[in-house]
């Protein structure tokens, strides 16, 4: 199936400039684009897109409050965050709003590509490394623990040991393949337990999974 892509941007020319290339991709059409994030959420409910590639610095609305409001609204739209620099401040809010992942401005032809197809895909960000990376850095900048809602806290007691362990290698960066390598299990468990996970944790997919980890502190940055 195609996978249908709006981009959000202030800057025409990053606009022109994905829109080229991930048009050259067979299973990817462009089918439209934002110039801020008022725009992005208005264009999300008008074209329905399964991915958006989202700025965060845009005027009227930033990219943060943007993907609030897209992933508040429950559609099937993922929100993949575009950003200049890889420890970007902005990038872990993002992340806590509800994106799927994010990815940089740099970024090769193929690697944009292939981050819309995994988060497409309810994948985690576009590589384990960074997943682990990015978190690890901006959990640090809290001493204190964070809150979870007491909802997903009582949710957490429902975990099994199993779904737990699970939970806490997905948070350390592991992908379905390694960690059913780890737990010497078939890859086919392993995403049983993960979708059980983000069932009774109310989470929309691995990504948020793993900042749950990390702010319920069942993993320690570092």
């Amino acid at each position: 199936m195609t996978i249908r892509v709006l981009i959000a941007d202030d800057q025409m020319m990053v606009r022109e400039g994905f829109s080229v290339l991930l048009g050259a991709m067979p299973d990817i059409e462009v089918v439209g684009e934002a110039v801020n994030g008022r725009d992005a959420v208005e264009r999300v409910r008008e074209l329905a897109p399964d991915v958006v590639l989202m700025d965060i610095r845009m005027p009227e609305m930033n990219g943060i409050e943007a993907t609030r409001e897209i992933v508040a609204a429950n559609g099937a739209a993922k929100v993949l965050v575009l950003t200049t620099f890889d420890l970007d401040e902005y990038v872990y809010q993002a992340l806590r709003a509800g994106a799927s992942g994010f990815l940089l401005k740099d970024a090769s032809a193929r690697q944009l590509a292939d981050g819309v197809r995994v988060v497409a895909a309810g994948e985690a960000l576009l590589a384990p490394s960074v997943t682990r990376r990015l978190i690890t850095e901006f959990s640090k900048l809290s001493e204190s623990p964070r809150l979870i809602p007491a909802a997903q806290q009582a949710a957490y007691g429902d975990l099994t040991e199993r779904e737990t362990e699970v939970l806490v290698l997905i948070a350390q960066g592991l992908s379905n393949v390694e960690i059913a390598e780890r737990l010497v299990v078939a890859e086919s468990t392993i995403k049983t337990h993960v979708s059980r996970v983000l069932v009774k944790l109310g989470l929309r997919d691995r990504t948020q999974a793993a900042v749950f980890a990390y702010e319920a502190r069942l993993v320690r940055p570092g």
